[in-house]
């Protein structure tokens, strides 16, 4: 028997797209895009960054460079969580800091996330502030750890939260409750690149950079940005589309 495929048929309106070719059009109904604006993929066009805790993480970050305060970013050892940890680091650098650190744990021997031993082993360094990315929604003995060593922390992930959310001094993560950012699908490098963005926003406005300290370009970034989103294999839509692209 021969199988017979018949092709799909889509309704096309060539008013949507009218300096597009037909072709082009056809091929954009088939994939369910009806609007040109849903092919703007520069950066302008990003979603805004209506990011819940982002005030708090943002007030977090200032203060800590304003004060030279040491800050570890603990990340995990998969790409996504690599990316985010080089992201960090490289943004935190660029905007002046020079007193930052990385830690990424060894599941075997500290288990997954900021865990008390991680905790542990981070406050040897004297950390004021610990940053997580790509990890630290389920870490609640972590946080509870850090902070009875006089440790701040500051979530930054995109895993699904459970029923209790980490009492850390602020989380940013798209999935957790009353958080309205439209992007649920957004990696854990996606989550670090909006922060870092909305960080040099916050510095440009207090005056931070000048002729001593220029304001970096992100864009340069955006290599990491796409290596972990890509390998981490998170839908390619909204903001995952838009950094990789």
């Amino acid at each position: 028997m021969r199988k017979l495929i018949k092709r799909r048929e889509t309704i096309v309106d060539p008013a949507l797209f009218p300096n597009t070719p037909l072709l082009l059009t056809r091929l954009y109904a088939a994939r369910g895009v009806n609007s040109e604006e849903q092919l703007q993929y520069e950066l302008k066009h990003l979603l805004s960054p209506a990011l819940k805790g982002l005030d708090a993480a943002l007030g977090l970050l200032v203060a800590a460079l304003r004060l030279g305060q040491k800050i570890m970013v603990v990340g995990d050892f998969d790409a996504d969580g690599a990316t985010s940890t080089a992201l960090a680091l490289r943004c935190l650098q660029a905007f002046g800091h020079t007193n930052v650190e990385f830690l990424v744990p060894n599941r075997f021997d500290y288990g997954y996330g900021l865990t008390p031993e991680i905790v542990d082993v981070a406050a040897q360094r004297a950390p004021d502030l610990i940053i997580t990315v790509d990890n630290g929604i389920a870490s609640l003995q972590g946080v509870e750890r850090a902070h009875a060593l006089g440790i701040k922390v500051l979530v930054t992930d995109h895993h699904l939260p459970g029923a209790v959310l980490p009492d850390a001094d602020a989380i940013v993560n798209p999935n957790q409750p009353g958080c309205e950012f439209l992007s649920k699908s957004a990696a854990g490098v996606g989550v670090v690149f909006y922060v870092m963005t909305a960080l040099r926003t916050r510095l440009r406005e207090l005056g931070w950079f000048n002729e001593q300290r220029r304001e970096p370009n992100l864009a340069n970034f955006l290599d990491l940005v796409a290596l972990g989103a890509v390998a981490d294999v998170v839908p390619l839509v909204f903001i995952n589309l838009f950094l990789i692209v």
